[in-house]
């Protein structure tokens, strides 16, 4: 009998559900807030209301802003030791993937000790966690319900992937609202991360039939919404959908794990700075092609999720649809870009391939994936 498990935090969804946080908070019995954000979110405004919530409840706040698009373990050590002093008991982020992920690696060394590294890799997370709270600003990583942080090593140029039950935040609170403050580059780059972990999630070698719902309901809302988000940033419809579509990709990656995708922009994006959607726009519909001779039934299923029509097809023509949808979606948002137009040189390819064998979410790939096949894929992304 196969046995499967499913973990999630408790979840307030729905415009206004910001205005809930002071009470969720104080329901997990913190007396003193460390509040983690960036200063993009805070100069939008949204932290000032999660304080003014948060005062209301009875809560004093101390703000962690020192982070940047790509976070770093020297920030999350910075951030760990203002934690330590600063009297909290509790943990809040505000912000996209970034103060989240920050968050997260905070609560970690702060309770666990040690550096950050200690923890890459599976279930390395031996001490709870303070409570957390997270409230994301935009639609496409899924870290406020998931079990993973990812966070740059400044030492070896990548991405360190941790991933532990323990980093599940007990509540996650969706507030489409707070979308409608990003530009639309930042809405078409995390909308293809939230694709990218709904695609991968669903042809994991992990994926059941719980994630399975959550990958294919997150494909169908991001291929009908994503357009219309880009285009029109105060469209509360689509973003609305959006934050459900990330949602619900955040729940069937986090326990289905990633792919190979998610595995290579990690390195890119460590190297290079780069956003993680940006890059995964580039690398996606490669690992992709890559990937359909493992499952072409799944990508069968994706396609059709994407409104593609496919009678009459077998599943190898019909999985192939599934590539066109994700590159036209792609182009139509403006992120069809080489790797090369990112910055990436020839010269790199060998060392990012190596570390990329080395990345945990290449584990559930659904095709074993050598370093020369990884090499010739960034090569064809290029």
């Amino acid at each position: 009998m196969d046995i499967s498990k499913f973990v999630a935090p408790e979840i307030i969804f729905g415009r206004g559900s910001l205005s809930q946080i002071g009470e969720s908070v104080v329901r997990l019995g913190v007396s003193k807030v460390f509040l983690v954000s960036d200063n993009d979110v805070i100069s939008a405004g949204w932290v000032d209301i999660a304080v003014r919530y948060l005062r209301a409840a009875g809560l004093e706040t101390v703000i962690f802003a020192s982070l940047t698009s790509n976070p770093k373990d020297c920030e999350v050590t910075e951030g760990a030791a203002r934690y330590l002093t600063s009297g909290c008991d509790g943990i809040v982020s505000v912000g996209g993937g970034s103060p989240t992920d920050v968050a997260k690696a905070i609560a970690t060394i702060a309770s666990n000790g040690g550096r950050l590294k200690d923890y890459e890799g599976i279930n390395k997370i031996s001490t709870p966690l303070p409570p957390m709270v997270i409230v994301p600003s935009t639609a496409g990583a899924g870290s406020e319900v998931s079990q993973f942080t990812i966070i740059v090593d400044t030492d070896r140029k990548l991405k360190m992937s941790i991933i532990s039950r323990s980093l599940i935040p007990d509540i996650a609170i969706v507030d489409p609202e707070l979308l409608k403050t990003k530009d639309a580059k930042l809405a078409a780059a995390t909308g293809v991360d939230a694709l990218t972990h709904g695609i991968e999630s669903y042809v994991s070698l992990a994926a059941t039939p719980l994630t399975d719902i959550h990958a294919l309901k997150a494909i169908q809302l991001i291929s009908k919404n994503l357009r219309r988000a880009v285009a029109e940033r105060s469209d509360m419809e689509a973003n609305t959908n959006m934050a459900m579509a990330s949602l619900t990709a955040g729940l069937a990656f986090s326990n289905a794990i990633l792919g190979a995708a998610h595995a290579m922009t990690h390195q890119v994006d460590g190297l290079l700075d780069q956003h993680h959607g940006e890059t995964n726009a580039s690398i996606l519909p490669h690992v992709m092609r890559f990937n359909l001779q493992a499952c072409p039934d799944r990508f069968r299923d994706i396609a059709v999720a994407m409104g593609e029509d496919v009678t009459g097809l077998d599943d190898m023509a019909a999985a192939e649809r599934s590539i066109e949808a994700v590159k036209r979606l792609i182009e139509d948002i403006g992120l069809a870009k080489g790797l090369s137009e990112l910055g990436l040189k020839e010269e790199f390819i060998p060392l990012l391939s190596e570390n990329a064998t080395k990345d945990a979410c290449l584990v559930t790939n659904p095709r074993i994936a050598t370093r020369e096949q990884i090499m010739e894929i960034y090569r064809n992304a290029m």
